[in-house]
């Protein structure tokens, strides 16, 4: 015989307080007009993830809710962090640069924290300037390279050009792609900075100085693809149709490595970007994605712990136990070592996922997904 559960037979609630910082970003010019101008990308994956949380959470008397603070530029999160630690927060989404979130992992009260990375995808976070403090959810640049370097791989598409862009996002972007390739034994026979800067590609003659230049900027001896690394989609996107000689191009533009993209639709992935568009009015972004893992990492430890216990939880996150169903076909885990969430990369292209990382036949002792990034052993993070 089941039985209704009525509202007399659920637990009191209880409320859980979830923060969130973010800072005030300018949105790059659309590059075309299919492009959009987004504004809250992150904030909107953390009210998803509160949303989804509560609905997970309220059989056993879970509530669950977002406090938000946006930095104006040039702010500092200190203030955050101390008005986080007043309200009693334990968990923060850190939608941060760098620079920023070292800041907020070190200001007064985020000892008694743990915040979750779901922006900066810099190394030297998961490596030297590790934190005790904080988790990632976002891909780091040397699994969106080992990702890709994957891939290619194993298309036999071995030799690379590699073509770097000059702002220091592309450069390091451009040190993880060596190292990925090193790693799995492709070459990369041409390596050489982008210099030209190309016209608007909008404008009325944009298009007629691109298709002279970057033929001129491509001329080199063969490759198999085209490497780009160019986070400030400043010339990446032109490459496509106008190379010298006719390969494809991959990277940060063409075929890309992404933690999430619009056009995955596998794993009942397609019921999460429903839910999210719904709500949003626009595609989940790979921001947005980092913070809904974040906050559902939460959500999902407290529900098998039955418990919003803090420290219980931080522990259970750190735990072999943990495990979070992410709509990549993998559960989802931290690694203990560095704090980085291991997750399958896609290979994703304009309008349909071509692949996902770790490709068929790269193992591993513990998973294929430690084939992804800094290794145990090559990790220098020290806690």
């Amino acid at each position: 015989m089941l039985l209704a559960i009525t509202p007399s037979a659920l637990p009191e609630p209880q409320t859980m307080v979830i923060g969130y910082v973010g800072e005030q970003r300018k949105p790059p010019p659309p590059l075309g007009p299919l492009d959009e101008v987004v504004t809250d990308d992150g904030l909107q994956g953390a009210r998803l993830g509160i949303a989804d949380d509560a609905s997970t959470g309220r059989f056993l008397g879970q509530q669950f809710r977002l406090q938000q603070v946006i930095l104006a530029p040039g702010k500092t999160p200190a203030e955050a962090v101390k008005e986080f630690a007043a309200a009693g927060v334990s968990f923060v989404v850190a939608d941060l640069d760098a620079d920023l979130l070292l800041k907020a992992s070190d200001a007064p009260g985020a000892e008694r924290m743990v915040l979750f990375n779901s922006r900066a995808p810099d190394d030297r976070l998961r490596q030297e300037d590790c934190r005790k403090n904080v988790l990632h959810t976002i891909p780091s640049r040397a699994m969106l390279a080992d990702g890709l370097a994957q891939y290619l791989v194993w298309k036999r598409w071995r030799q690379w050009f590699l073509l770097a862009g000059p702002r220091p996002e592309d450069q390091a972007m451009a040190v993880a792609f060596r190292r990925a390739a090193t790693r799995f034994g492709a070459e990369i026979t041409i390596d050489q900075p982008w210099t030209f800067r190309p016209a608007n590609g909008r404008a009325d003659t944009g298009h007629v100085t691109l298709q002279t230049e970057i033929p001129a900027a491509t001329q080199v001896s063969d490759y198999d693809v085209l490497v780009v690394a160019d986070e400030a989609d400043e010339f990446g996107a032109y490459l496509e149709g106008r190379t010298a000689l006719p390969r494809p191009v991959a990277g940060t533009q063409g075929l890309i490595a992404t933690g999430w993209s619009a056009v995955n639709e596998e794993w009942g992935a397609t019921q999460l970007q429903d839910r999210f568009h719904k709500q949003a009015g626009r595609w989940m972004l790979p921001s947005d994605y980092a913070a809904w893992l974040a906050v559902r990492s939460i959500g999902e430890a407290a529900t098998r712990l039955h418990s919003l216990d803090p420290t219980a939880i931080a522990k259970y996150l750190r735990s072999d136990d943990f495990l979070l169903a992410g709509f990549k076909g993998q559960g989802l885990s931290f690694r203990p070592w560095d704090g980085q969430m291991r997750q399958p990369i896609l290979i994703a292209g304009p309008r349909l996922l071509v692949s996902s990382s770790p490709q068929p036949g790269f193992l591993h002792q513990r998973t294929p997904l430690d084939t992804l990034g800094i290794d145990l052993e090559e990790s220098t993070c020290k806690f």
